[in-house]
């Protein structure tokens, strides 16, 4: 048992260390690769939760071991690579802007871990799926075809974006679960239209369907929040 209960804390340090090594890179100018290990951290992220509790050795340690994993990859590491890549582009002082999203995750972390409302829905952005989202914009510069890239390395969007993440990650509104109760469609409407819509923004935007997909998500929890 005292083995098992360090499995779910190994795949925690595994996104920690995967975070770092986006940091590494964005601070060699690697923001591709920045990008990739951010991406990479989400896995062990959704992981070491799941394997916790089906082993039955969730821990406070653990729980605290996550958050703070998470500020590292989900937090720090896309406000390096945001600031490393507006360095690229010469933004001058608009690249400092980057280095509010941290702040917010941590703001974020907190109340999650103090917020019994959301043990099985969130309330604001997830620090992941904001890092996630984040982590799409150096490939959208690289290889989206369908927009210029002068609109991706827009000053305004430097600007705009990191302070709208920021917001989105502490902003009172209820987010609905992505975890399906069962495989049936009457208990898991929103979930399967949901997952429809995402594989249909990937397969016709690529890149630019992350951010779609994200957007989508908070239209959809909004939506519910006031049909209900």
């Amino acid at each position: 048992m005292k083995i098992l209960k360090h499995i779910p804390n190994a795949f925690t340090l595994s996104n920690l260390g995967l975070g770092v090594l986006s940091i590494v890179c964005s601070m060699n100018h690697e923001v591709l690769w920045a990008s990739t290990f951010i991406a990479l951290a989400t896995i062990p992220d959704f992981l070491d939760g799941l394997i916790a509790r089906l082993l039955k050795v969730s821990s406070d340690v653990g729980k605290d071991l996550d958050s703070l994993a998470d500020l590292v990859s989900f937090g720090v590491a896309p406000s390096i690579m945001i600031f490393s890549l507006q360095m690229q582009y010469n933004t001058g002082w608009i690249h400092y802007v980057a280095l509010i999203i941290p702040i917010f995750a941590a703001l974020r972390l907190a109340k999650y871990n103090n917020d019994e409302r959301q043990d099985v829905e969130f309330y604001g952005l997830t620090t992941t799926v904001t890092a996630l989202w984040l982590s799409s914009w150096p490939f959208l510069i690289e290889y989206d075809r369908h927009i210029p890239e002068t609109v991706f390395v827009s000053q305004y969007l430097f600007l705009a974006i990191p302070i709208l993440a920021s917001i989105l990650m502490v902003a009172n509104f209820r987010m609905f679960s992505l975890k399906l109760k069962n495989l049936k469609w009457k208990d898991n409407q929103l979930q399967y239209i949901f997952i429809i819509l995402c594989l249909g923004h990937l397969a016709l935007f690529g890149f630019f369907g992350v951010t779609l997909i994200i957007f989508t998500y908070i239209i959809l929890s909004l939506i519910r929040n006031f049909a209900e």
